[in-house]
């Protein structure tokens, strides 16, 4: 069988810099790469836990053969909040939570036990992207 891991996934972000305030300021995540090709910007991040494994922030629909209806459905989506983020591993959700909290980032929920065997609590990034924190119950 083959052994697929994840390798990259993909974050929409309407200002990059904005971003990494988020995403490198106050989660912690290392910078691996930022490009700028075109008029597109991509800023490549991810944990020293995990040198294998990239969050990529990037602008709105990228694609240079996107119509311009298409990149405005997507803005309008990110406004709403209603593009999927990523979640996180941790090993303390609390202490998590507390320090991302301490860095000024919007709390969508504080930390829960949740029936689905999760401790687990959310935030929203600069762009409007829910980022979850989780930890399996013990």
């Amino acid at each position: 069988m083959d052994n697929i891991k994840l390798s990259q996934c993909f974050i929409t972000v309407d200002d990059a810099d904005e971003a990494l305030g988020f995403y490198r300021d106050a989660l912690g995540l290392e910078v691996r790469n930022d490009v700028g090709y075109e008029g597109m910007r991509w800023v490549t991040l991810g944990s020293p836990e995990q040198p294998d494994v990239a969050v990529v922030l990037e602008t709105p629909l990228p694609d240079p053969n996107a119509s311009e209806a298409d990149r405005q459905a997507v803005k309008d989506l990110l406004a709403k909040g209603l593009l999927r983020g990523v979640i996180f591993s941790t090993e303390d959700v609390d202490a998590t939570f507390e320090r991302v909290r301490a860095a000024g980032a919007e709390v969508l929920q504080e930390p829960v036990d949740q029936h689905y065997g999760v401790r687990d609590c959310a935030f929203r990034d600069p762009s409007g992207n829910m980022i979850r924190f989780a930890r399996p119950k013990a």
